[in-house]
């Protein structure tokens, strides 16, 4: 792996960039670690890049390394109250493409006003790890193909890669379903890591309105809050307004915004 030093052009800066590691990179001034460069495939497939730098002079740096070593369009994401950082990113030639907020979401039944809420007639809720896998990823598809053929999928928060048999269910039991008499109508899904996240959560075109999303949103917010959960995270694209009215409908607080940068 190359790890060869080399300075940059712009002149006059002792700071060194090495190539630390496959898509990492420093900046040394006098051997001592002034700043930070790291790129990564988003699960989406889209490549996300990140710098942490001590001062502006690092950052141009590891981006001008960056930029010249990886293919575009490259991506960044950073949090909006940051004008700093931002402001470094379109130096670097980033624009921006969109925002989004972040909700912090109550599980409390008594809070959302979801305490009751059941499913429409002939719809049944099936809980994460139950659902039939075959009915699962068929629901998935016709959802992305009806999203892909309106707004595109890639206008959604950051999603899962199709493989390459087009199947984007990576962990079925992260699932629950909303099941009609023959197939499923809509999804949720609920990700645990370092704090509880919807992921996404969407009904079939022709099943929307009946109330399908709220019962879905209700099982799940309550499987968390019994849990011992009292809140869940959910990011939503600003231009996204019906996903912001069902979530502020049910007690969601924006806390903070993202920008998703482009270059």
């Amino acid at each position: 792996m190359n790890t060869k030093p080399f300075k940059s052009g712009l002149g006059g800066n002792a700071v060194m960039i090495t190539r630390v590691a496959d898509r990492q990179w420093h900046a040394l001034d006098d051997d001592l670690v002034v700043g930070r460069a790291h790129a990564q495939h988003r699960p989406d497939g889209r490549l996300f890049v990140s710098i942490d730098a001590w001062h502006d002079a690092a950052f141009d740096l590891l981006a001008e390394a960056m930029l010249a070593r990886l293919p575009a369009p490259l991506y960044t994401l950073v949090d909006e109250a940051d004008t700093e950082l931002t402001a470094r990113w379109r130096r670097a030639g980033f624009t921006i493409r969109r925002r989004e907020w972040e909700y912090v979401v109550p599980t409390d039944p008594r809070v959302t006003g979801l305490d009751g809420v059941l499913p429409p007639e002939g719809v049944t809720i099936v809980p994460a790890g139950q659902a039939d896998e075959t009915l699962l990823r068929a629901v998935d598809r016709a959802i992305r193909d009806e999203v892909e053929a309106t707004a595109g999928w890639q206008s959604m928060p950051a999603e899962v890669v199709g493989a390459p048999d087009g199947d984007t269910i990576v962990d079925p039991s992260t699932y629950a379903v909303a099941a009609g008499p023959d197939r499923y109508l809509g999804l949720i899904r609920v990700v645990r890591v370092k704090r509880p996240r919807i992921g996404l959560v969407a009904v079939r075109a022709a099943e929307q309105r009946r109330g399908i999303a709220r019962a879905l949103l209700a099982h799940a917010l309550g499987t968390l809050h019994h849990s011992g959960a009292d809140a869940a995270w959910a990011e939503v694209q600003e231009s996204n307004r019906a996903a912001s009215a069902v979530f502020e409908g049910i007690g969601a607080r924006p806390m903070s915004s993202n920008l998703e940068l482009v270059r």
